[in-house]
């Protein structure tokens, strides 16, 4: 072991589009690893930011190199402004999870725009990105990257559920990490409420109120993402097809959305097991009452920073652990050959 404590900062900005999340924290290893999150921030995107991140899979080879470097240069800058705001003296490196913007590991292809050399121009300080692309070299999906930290981190949940941009659950199995992605989530109900003149359905206040519309229920309900890590092509290709072919309301799409990632979600979970929450969907208050309705499991909802901040937590955690060359992307999640020790440190 190099060091049994670090003090890091994690960045990381989802396929919900809605910020960067900044958590500054330490680790330490005392026969198992612990953390404590000392500051954390998120940096609202703002509508043009949104545009551009959203086109960005549009865009040529030479188009998004240019994006890549201005992405990171804004990560750079937001987070220099976060070390100063707060004081941060003691900073052993930021891990940068970077923003997806193509996502195709059966071609052997997955993108993180950001650069981490711009984002060490800017504060100074070693940064560790790129996490998924190695494991993609050994045939795994890249994806999900977090249940290493669900293992070493929340062990005393069964189940660890984030509800971002998309849901996604991690769980033990005879002593091994299994984990994947379940259903799109707040990157189809965000997009929505924008259209509406709202960033989100604020407590699922949208939702309650709408018709549901049991057909378009049912058609989600049939989609079929297993074995697959989703990204937003795959959005694009069965999500957008079926919203457009009902004119209903946006309100009630976004009902049935909701109800269709609640019992996407209440099939996941073994009776009477504990599941921590967490991710933005946490907070939406129906989406919650409509999974306790149908699920005898024991529902914890983190505190407001971790639901908040648990990715950009792990991500600073993967870091730790590519310093200390302890495998941070599992092959029993990824489908990859072998364990690998992801990240490029720049």
């Amino acid at each position: 072991m190099k060091k049994n404590t670090y003090k890091a900062i994690g960045l990381m900005s989802g396929t919900s589009c809605d910020g960067i999340d900044m958590v500054y924290c330490s680790f330490h290893f005392d026969k198992q690893w612990s953390y404590k999150i000392l500051t954390a921030k998120m940096v609202d995107y703002s509508p043009e930011w949104i545009r551009k991140l959203r086109n960005a899979i549009h865009l040529s080879e030479e188009e998004l190199t240019q994006f890549d470097r201005e992405l990171g240069t804004y990560f750079g800058k937001e987070t220099k402004q976060f070390i100063e705001e707060n004081n941060l003296t003691e900073i052993d490196f930021i891990a940068s999870h970077g923003h997806t913007v193509f996502h195709k590991p059966e071609k052997g292809i997955t993108v993180q725009i950001g650069s981490g050399k711009a984002i060490k121009e800017a504060t100074q300080i070693s940064v560790i990105n790129d996490f998924r692309s190695l494991d993609v070299a050994n045939g795994g999906q890249g994806a999900p990257l977090v249940p290493v930290g669900d293992k070493l981190l929340f062990s005393q949940y069964d189940y660890c559920l984030n509800i971002g941009g998309i849901a996604n659950v991690s769980y033990e199995e005879n002593g091994t990490r299994k984990a994947y992605d379940v259903c799109f989530a707040n990157m189809i109900l965000n997009p929505l409420a924008n259209e509406l003149g709202l960033p989100f359905d604020r407590d699922g206040e949208i939702a309650k109120r709408g018709n549901l519309t049991t057909q378009l229920l049912n058609e989600l309900m049939n989609l079929d993402f297993e074995n697959n890590s989703l990204g937003y092509e795959m959005y694009e290709k069965y999500i957008l097809p079926i919203l457009g072919k009902y004119s209903i309301s946006n309100e009630d799409k976004i009902t049935a959305v909701t109800h269709y990632l609640a019992l996407s979600i209440t099939k996941l979970f073994s009776h009477h097991s504990s599941v921590l929450i967490t991710g933005g969907g946490a907070f939406n208050t129906f989406l919650i009452s409509l999974i306790k309705q149908n699920t005898t499991a024991n529902l914890v909802q983190a505190n407001k920073e971790l639901i908040e901040y648990k990715e950009a937590l792990i991500f600073a955690f993967l870091g730790v652990l590519k310093l200390e060359n302890t495998p941070n992307c599992l092959s029993s999640v990824t489908g990859a050959r072998k364990d690998v020790v992801g990240g490029v440190i720049v």
